[in-house]
């Protein structure tokens, strides 16, 4: 399961990770989020062992979803060494996610 990232754990899971990290964000009340939490999790099985999976809640965690500049919601944040690489806002296939992750994490 994704871990849920809060601004209390943010510098450490995330800015302090040794692994790249796809951080997830999102509402409870949006569909396409919801739509996504199959796919993020089958990408977790398949990946977890070369990248973290952490997901972050717009509506618990407003702060840091201002901080990374998100504007819309699902947001993929791709971070690596502590630093953004690359984000992609919306509705993405397990394939589409794959590629992301290559090519965006390595």
């Amino acid at each position: 399961m994704a871990l849920v990232i809060t601004q209390e754990n943010y510098k450490k899971e995330i800015e302090d990770s040794k692994k790249p990290v796809i951080l997830d964000v999102y509402a409870d009340w949006c569909p396409p989020c919801q739509q996504m939490v199959p796919i993020f999790d089958q990408l977790e099985k398949k990946h977890s062992d070369k990248y973290k999976f952490a997901k972050l809640n717009v509506d618990d965690d407003r702060e840091v979803s201002i901080q990374l500049g998100v504007s819309s919601i699902p947001t993929f944040i791709f971070i690596k060494d502590g630093k953004v690489v690359a984000k992609e806002t919306g509705y993405r296939s397990e394939e589409d996610m794959t590629d992301l992750l290559k090519n965006n994490l390595g």
